[in-house]
């Protein structure tokens, strides 16, 4: 398959490819979440979740493969070391409890992915202690185990774990495409710096484009794919 991108042509083998869905939880989307505890607009991630679902959908039926991931930790905390825990200076911290359960703690009713893009059979969970899916996490295994080398990613934050998890992909060896309308920020500019870091110099971390051009590509004809 191939589809109009930036900066240039972005193509794909369906059956090599996943799609990765970085952490729609509840607590970084809905309101009450520990997002908009720490004075965030969560309504700017919200609006990508019907666009997400629009590409949740097509790629189901063309058979693809699905990957979701969800940043958590062991409820103990002995994965979450002081340096993330401690950083800043919020009222709230990893572990504590919050308005939808304990912070970023497996299990927990906040840590679960939104409803709308809930993972169906078959599809993968992967929860990572860090903002990259790679790290400590046996997402790699999985994905080399499918014969898989080309990665289609959506999510949040942009600039945080969905940048941090492309960038990962791209030092493995796997052609990353981001879905610009599939992901977002708390803070625009952020979104839009990282989406121009990642597909320039020649897509140099990943390619960029719009939903409706994988959502056409995945609908064309076979014959129109080659």
């Amino acid at each position: 398959m191939k589809l109009d991108a930036n900066p240039f042509a972005y193509e794909f083998d369906l059956a090599h490819t996943a799609l990765v869905i970085i952490d729609m939880q509840r607590d970084f989307v809905e309101p009450g979440g520990f997002g908009e505890s720490l004075g965030n607009n969560v309504a700017l991630l919200q609006a990508i979740v019907p666009a997400c679902q629009r590409v949740l959908r097509a790629w189901r039926a063309a058979g693809g493969w699905v990957v979701h991931t969800r940043e958590s930790h062991r409820p103990d905390l002995t994965d979450c070391p002081p340096a993330k825990r401690n950083r800043g200076n919020p009222s709230l911290r990893i572990g504590d409890m919050g308005p939808m359960g304990r912070i970023l703690v497996a299990g927990e009713p906040g840590n679960q992915i939104i409803p709308e893009l809930a993972p169906g059979p078959g599809e993968v969970v992967i929860d990572k202690p860090g903002k990259g899916a790679f790290y400590a996490t046996s997402l790699n295994g999985l994905l080399r185990e499918r014969k898989v080398t080309h990665l289609v990613f959506m999510g949040v934050t942009t600039e945080v774990c969905v940048q941090t998890s492309m960038r990962e992909a791209n030092d493995r060896g796997y052609d990353c495409l981001l879905l610009e309308d599939c992901t977002e920020s708390y803070f625009p500019q952020f979104k839009a710096g990282a989406v121009e870091m990642m597909r320039a110099q020649g897509a140099i971390v990943g390619w960029t484009a719009a939903s409706a051009q994988l959502i056409a590509a995945l609908a064309a004809p076979v014959t129109e794919q080659r």
